[in-house]
């Protein structure tokens, strides 16, 4: 089987503190996985050892059989994995469309020139205008992301998480602070766009990660206590007893 990304006795300690203790993951391509456990687990420290922020202090993280740990965040990048933060990252006094022809330039092939008119570069453009259109942002074109509503800066920096055509997406907590109606919506657009990638996400909202994943893996005390479907981490005694307890019986019911 190919797998997309894999984590290989993944450790990383912060003086005598170990964070991250020995985690063994393989994720096939083109498969959405959920991360998931208390404040403190170690999911955060997880995505940034897989990002490149962080280096491990043992074992390796593979992208498409190829190590990347160690690498900076930039490379990694350019090998085809992309993310996006808890905290809204975008050019607040860009446009739209500007916001998103940054992540496509590098994509294209298009490196740093002072004598290419952006106007001019035909394929960026037009690329540009399809994402604009999957991320339902194509009638705020000349919006300025500041003056964008919440959800809409959300969905512009999914845009541009997605620009630089890399097949591993890795998504943190993209329905924080957003209504129902809103984390529904937003929910169907990260399906949509996210169509034949290999998806990571960290979530609270457990109708969200229940509604979006293939799979669940469950951290705790910066171990993997779980990886399995949604219906059988549900299930799990194990889980409930270390992490969900009501909220397992609420995603039941359909409530978040």
């Amino acid at each position: 089987m190919s797998y997309a990304l894999e984590l290989k006795d993944l450790r990383k300690a912060f003086g005598k503190s170990e964070i991250i203790r020995g985690i063994n993951l393989a994720i096939p391509a083109g498969e959405r996985v959920g991360i998931i456990g208390p404040n403190g687990a170690g999911k955060s420290t997880l995505f940034n050892l897989i990002s490149g922020r962080f280096e491990p202090s043992s074992g390796e993280v593979l992208l498409n059989g190829e190590r990347i740990s160690g690498k900076k965040p930039f490379e990694i990048n350019r090998m085809g994995l992309s993310r996006s933060f808890q905290i809204t990252n975008i050019f607040p006094k860009l446009s739209v469309f500007e916001n998103l022809r940054c992540g496509v330039l590098w994509s294209l092939g298009y490196r740093y020139s002072f004598w290419k008119f952006l106007a001019d570069l035909k394929d960026a453009n037009e690329r540009t205008e399809e994402l604009m259109e999957m991320v339902k942002l194509d009638k705020k074109h000349d919006v300025l992301a500041m003056n964008l509503t919440y959800a809409e800066q959300r969905a512009l920096e999914i845009g541009i998480t997605i620009a630089g055509g890399a097949n591993v997406i890795l998504l943190d907590e993209p329905t924080a602070g957003m209504s129902k109606s809103e984390t529904s919506r937003f929910i169907k657009l990260i399906k949509d766009v996210t169509v034949g990638k290999t998806l990571l996400t960290v979530e609270h909202d457990m109708g969200v990660v229940f509604g979006l994943a293939d799979k669940i893996a469950v951290v705790v005390y910066g171990e993997l206590l779980a990886y399995d479907t949604p219906d059988a981490v549900r299930a799990n005694q194990r889980v409930q007893e270390a992490y969900l307890g009501s909220s397992v019986a609420d995603s039941q019911a359909g409530g978040h």
